[in-house]
């Protein structure tokens, strides 16, 4: 032991007894908090911490680094200096609070995403005001901040007690010692660049299980380095010809005929008037709440009766019963939406570059001749959103705080005055406050003669919760039960007072939610969890229906369009909900890096190990079945994914010239 730590090491053995100690502490917490999800077999839950430790290890030898190299540096008569003393106290007093720090941060991260650090924290590090503001407003942070200060400083003070820091200052440990003691840690080091991947954490069947045998820092550290992945490249593949004509027969029919047959491309004219069904002009208002899951509904069995007004409006709209979204966060929603496309492994395309100009439904309501606009009651900066929606031809009404768009990106930008604004927490204006803002420019559209589609993207549904205290009978900030019945009474207000405006009888309004709640479950992808509701209200000629197709997210407004009797050219993947076939039903849903085809109860499980795994899925206990796979099945699960991705990489999506 005495050569792994040799005196002039003690401080190093001392940081890494505490980093393995706390990360065991959040390991066995996180296991205590979703006990019943875990899989408790004893060789599993082995496996879990055994792992666990590994990845403890390796994360901790990165941390170890910096001080190895000081203590190899620094020649032996150096020991016990002050300009060593006060390096040696800084720099151990930083890397404990750094763990401390982290730690506590894994607890909050946790609690919103049941998962170790992914992708979403290292893009939280971008938009640092909203995060921070946003904890600040969720949690007692002082009282945290506090109680994190004095663990650091007791931590400390104990070390110090131990022995530790004098060891240190007083040791005879020569260099020979000293580069055979980092040796170890420097093989670990290089052994975990090279050959580690966070996804080896992934053992078991059961994510709880994989997310717990991960190490939060290690985790975060990956993500950053591995946001964006090349579908050819992870994943299992077919030919790219096969794989298009796959695709193109999907959407084949008689309404829609391919620009150029022989191209790798989707692109196509688009026919739905005839002679009895004529082109209809309506504004289109399109709601996109924040995180509302099928299951606060009363329509799907929600008991609380905290969504009457969409309750009422399932009853009198066109009412999609078996819709999906395609990811679990908003930008993924909003890829979905605007680019009616199956969503793409890594991080969606509303955060990536070269991201402009493509081909959104913004352009098929251009070629009917609307004005577009984006509303956001935060700052649209935040997720790229401006930069993604201006560029694409969006104009931009936002609660901005100044940050400017890119140069390139010709749109008008208004901002949400503060005295439009009656309440405001980290995420941006309350819902009323941006549907109030909403009315006002479509006063102005309609005074003008434009006709209008309006994307709205509202806010309150979000942690910390909070909204305008008698608005409803639950106090602000108490959970999302109140954020939940608030977000559906600001909605029945909009529509209240909407209707009291000329434009209301020529106004369709499209209601659906960006992604569910929470994601989180036993399973890669938990199939109940990416169930939403969608909705269209106030059509011209058309009876209240309720449908329960299977469909998804990428098909809501290619099926409003079809309603409308538009002709168009699309470079769309979604499809008319209305006409479609059994054996045209399915949805796609996925995260950053598992992607999942649904279809007949079944669904098909692609991973970044190019693995594709085939379930069985029983809605009533939300539970999968692995089954043998379907050849026809796979291929069409692959089509989609891939080329998908290959149209958006070769530049496939952008708007074709004619």
């Amino acid at each position: 032991m005495s050569k792994i730590f040799p005196t002039r090491f003690a401080l190093l053995k001392a940081y890494i007894g505490l980093f393995l100690i706390l990360s065991f502490i959040v390991r066995l917490s996180f296991l205590i908090w979703n006990f019943p999800e875990v899989d408790t077999g004893l060789f599993v839950l082995g496996n879990t911490f055994l792992i666990g430790f590994l990845f403890d290890l390796a994360t901790i030898s990165f941390f170890a680094i910096p001080y190895l190299i000081y203590l190899l540096l620094i020649p032996k008569h150096f020991y016990g200096s002050i300009a060593d003393r006060i390096i040696t106290y800084f720099g151990f007093s930083i890397g404990v609070l750094i763990l401390f720090f982290s730690f506590f941060g894994e607890f909050t991260f946790w609690d919103e995403f049941q998962r170790r650090y992914n992708f979403i924290a290292v893009d939280y590090l971008i938009y640092s005001y909203e995060v921070v503001k946003n904890i600040n407003e969720s949690y007692p942070l002082p009282v945290l901040l506090s109680a994190m200060v004095l663990l650091v400083l007791t931590s400390i003070f104990v070390i110090y007690k131990l022995g530790f820091f004098r060891k240190v200052f007083t040791s005879e440990t020569t260099f020979k010692p000293k580069l055979l003691a980092a040796t170890p840690w420097t093989v670990i080091v290089a052994l975990s660049m090279f050959f580690v991947t966070n996804n080896q954490a992934e053992f078991s069947k059961n994510r709880f299980n994989n997310e717990l045998a991960k190490s939060g820092i290690y985790s975060f550290f990956s993500a950053f380095r591995n946001n964006e992945l090349s579908y050819n490249d992870f994943y299992k593949s077919i030919p790219k010809e096969e794989a298009f004509q796959t695709v193109k027969s999907s959407l084949s029919d008689v309404k829609n005929t391919f620009v150029n047959p022989t191209e790798d491309a989707i692109y196509r004219s688009i026919v739905n008037s005839d002679s009895v069904s004529q082109p209809m002009k309506p504004n289109v208002i399109f709601i996109c709440i924040e995180s509302l899951s099928g299951d606060f509904l009363k329509t799907f069995g929600n008991e609380n009766n905290i969504t009457p007004t969409l309750d009422s409006l399932a009853n009198n709209s066109l009412f999609f019963e078996n819709l999906y979204a395609t990811g679990t966060r908003t930008v993924r929603g909003m890829e979905a939406i605007t680019l009616s496309i199956p969503p793409t492994p890594g991080r969606s395309i509303v955060k990536r570059k070269n991201n402009q100009g493509l081909f959104t439904i913004g352009e098929v309501f251009k070629q009917q001749g609307y004005e577009r606009n984006f509303f956001y009651g935060g700052d649209g900066y935040f997720d790229n959103m401006n930069t993604y929606f201006g560029g694409n031809g969006f104009n931009i009404i936002d609660r901005g705080r100044g940050f400017l768009l890119d140069k390139s990106i010709t749109t008008t930008r208004t901002n949400i005055e503060d005295n439009e604004v009656t309440f405001e927490n980290a995420w941006g204006v309350c819902d009323t406050d941006i549907y109030n803002k909403v009315i006002k420019e479509a006063d102005k559209a309609h005074e003008s003669g434009k006709l209008f589609f309006d994307f709205i993207m509202t806010t309150s549904n979000h942690k910390p919760y909070t909204y305008p205290e008698g608005n409803i009978d639950i106090p602000s900030g108490t959970g999302r039960n109140g954020a939940v019945k608030y977000t559906d009474d600001a909605i029945n207000e909009f529509i209240k007072n909407a209707k009291a405006k000329p434009w209301f009888k020529n106004t369709v309004f499209v209601i659906m939610s960006d992604h569910c709640a929470s994601s989180a479950g036993r399973w890669d992808l938990d199939v109940k969890n990416y169930h939403i509701p969608a909705l269209i209200f106030n059509l011209p000629n058309q009876k209240p229906e309720k449908l329960g197709k299977l469909a998804s997210q990428i098909d809501m407004f290619p099926t409003l369009f079809s309603i409308l009797s538009w002709d168009y050219k699309s470079n769309l993947f979604g499809k008319d909900i209305l006409t479609m076939q059994p054996e045209d039903e399915r949805a796609f849903i996925g995260n950053y890096r598992k992607l999942g085809y649904l279809k007949d109860n079944k669904i098909l499980i692609l991973d970044e190990k190019a693995n594709a795994n085939f379930y069985s899925w029983n809605p009533s206990d939300n539970s999968l079945s692995t089954i043998s796979s379907e050849e026809k099945f796979e291929k069409e699960s692959i089509s989609f994914y891939q080329v998908a991705d290959h149209l958006y990489r070769n530049g496939g999506l952008k708007i074709k010239t004619e």
